[in-house]
């Protein structure tokens, strides 16, 4: 054969891989509303960046009818590009061949890019749109989602790892996502779950839908597996591109710095009065981020779930911040179950890669109730000191108003290692509120007075003077300083650029043993 017809039977070849599982499938995915896998890899990187890997792996298996059963691809697209110029690796599940099902050889390939994100330090970007296992592949196939669950273990803190749920993800197949730190899913078109609809009918005898089960919606708002949802595969993967752009490649990088023009001493006069006069009025503090941050940086993570508190990242002098705040609009901005898991996770995943985290407290404890005591707030409150106290990166918080009890030490106060801690005029800080203290401190007085109601009033009023203020905290060198609102922003770029050079470390051990 010539050099020419043996180029031509090249082309030929990676032809019918391009093409997937022909062009009546591409159209029913289409038709679906989902993309292929390779348009999605193509929106993901920087136009022509992305180089395939893999493309000539085919399967290897010998049952049923799997030796007369055409896989181009191995259902799965490899490769590595760049995004924003900056190196990531990623694959894409191919669900118009075999329904994306992962085989051996499937499974080579993902775990083949993942050793090499590994080696270089890069991120790995996971698009899953699979039926699952491949069944005539036996244990095979089990083997490869066991292969590909500790490379994501052995991976996590090391490089990020996002998982983009682009279709069907089930059984085993979730756990993969699980692992990683972030993961988007696509609503209507994508489900997640362990056991499906027909499943739980046959076992259970409850009926309940794929979209009701696993969907976007779901997993966002209810268990929490999903860090965001979005409402179609463009709109999911232009996320995922932003995303990156806030994170460094590896645990040994440095996040991307992107000037914003923004003046760092720069003052906000709304913060002075964003404080309502009334302590048990709300107001949002997603305004309050907003003046903070350089204009328009901040980028919310899990905004649908556990939302008494907020977690996400942003931009102060250009540098990358982690943020977490609690809101008081709703649930007063106590701790719960949900919202001490959601912090306590973000708050890990900032201190693995390096980024500072700046905590904005407004709490006025934890979620009273038995459901919640019952549901094991005691160890979900305690994954959120943990995480705190195991963090070495630079930490600095802003006490707004309301810091009680064991919420005030659990945000990041500091007595576990916060390295400046600042307060508003407007911050109270005490073992409890000043309705409890006065019940408990003056219980004898006001039960002796003429007019108990008016007396405890009055008794109120006292404590919170006396103790329900920053200034007690600070003369105790617990507060750093007590700081104008509108100078919040400069004040804590500033804290940042000292904590620059931070090293800490902990002592050695092989890990510790968070309360999962």
């Amino acid at each position: 054969m010539s050099t020419g017809s043996k180029l031509e039977d090249l082309q030929a070849r990676r032809a019918v891989i391009e093409q997937g599982g022909g062009a009546e499938k591409i159209k029913k995915q289409n038709e679906s509303g989902k993309l292929t896998a390779r348009k999605r890899l193509e929106l993901l990187f920087d136009a022509g960046s992305f180089v395939e890997i893999g493309a000539f792996v085919e399967h290897r298996c010998s049952n049923f009818d799997m030796p007369n059963t055409k896989a181009p691809g191995e259902g799965v697209v490899t490769g590595y590009g760049t995004v924003d110029g900056r190196l990531v690796y990623a694959y894409s599940q191919d669900f118009t061949v075999i329904g994306g099902s992962l085989g051996e050889m499937h499974a080579k390939k993902i775990t083949n890019v993942m050793d090499m994100a590994m080696k270089m330090g890069a991120p790995i970007i996971g698009m899953n749109d699979s039926g699952g296992a491949r069944i005539q592949e036996g244990l095979d196939a089990l083997a490869g989602f066991g292969e590909i669950f500790i490379r994501n273990t052995r991976a996590s803190g090391v490089v990020p790892q996002v998982s983009v749920i682009m279709g069907p993800c089930a059984g085993g197949a979730v756990y993969s996502p699980a692992i990683t730190d972030f993961v988007f899913m696509v609503e209507n078109t994508s489900q997640m779950f362990i056991t499906g609809p027909s499943v739980i009918k046959a076992v259970t005898g409850e009926d309940v839908t794929s979209n009701e089960l696993g969907g976007a919606g779901v997993h966002s708002s209810k268990s929490g597996v999903a860090h965001f949802a979005c409402a179609n595969d463009e709109e999911c993967i232009a996320k995922v591109r932003k995303l990156l752009s806030y994170l460094p490649a590896n645990n040994l990088a440095d996040a991307p710095v992107e000037e914003s023009g923004d003046d760092l001493n720069r003052l906000s006069a709304k913060l002075t009065d964003i404080i309502p006069d009334n302590p048990n009025k709300a107001y949002d503090m997603k305004e309050v981020i907003a003046e903070l941050v350089d204009t328009g940086s901040f980028f919310e993570v899990h905004p649908d779930f556990a939302k008494n508190i907020i977690v996400g990242f942003g931009r102060m002098n250009g540098k990358t911040v982690g943020i977490v705040a609690n809101q008081p609009k709703v649930s007063a901005g106590s701790l719960d179950v949900d919202s001490s898991d959601k912090a306590a996770r973000f708050v890990r995943f900032c201190d693995s890669f390096n980024i500072p985290l700046v905590t904005l407290t407004d709490v006025p404890g934890y979620l009273p109730g038995v459901e919640q005591e019952l549901g094991g707030i005691i160890r979900h409150g305690a994954k959120l000191l943990f995480a705190y106290s195991e963090a070495t990166v630079p930490k600095v918080n802003v006490i707004l108003r309301k810091a009680y009890g064991g919420a005030y030490i659990a945000m990041s106060s500091k007595h576990l290692g916060a390295d400046a801690v600042f307060a508003w005029p407007t911050a109270e800080i005490a073992v409890m509120g000043p309705e409890g203290a006065a019940n408990i401190i003056f219980r004898k007085d006001i039960a002796a007075a003429a007019d108990p109601v008016a007396e405890r009033a009055a008794k109120i009023e006292e404590y919170r003077q006396q103790f329900a203020n920053p200034y007690e905290a600070a003369k105790r060198g617990y507060i750093d300083d007590v700081i104008e609102p509108d100078s919040t922003r400069p004040r804590i770029i500033a804290a940042l650029e000292m904590l620059a050079g931070k090293r800490e470390s902990l002592p050695a051990k092989k890990h510790g043993n968070i309360p999962l």
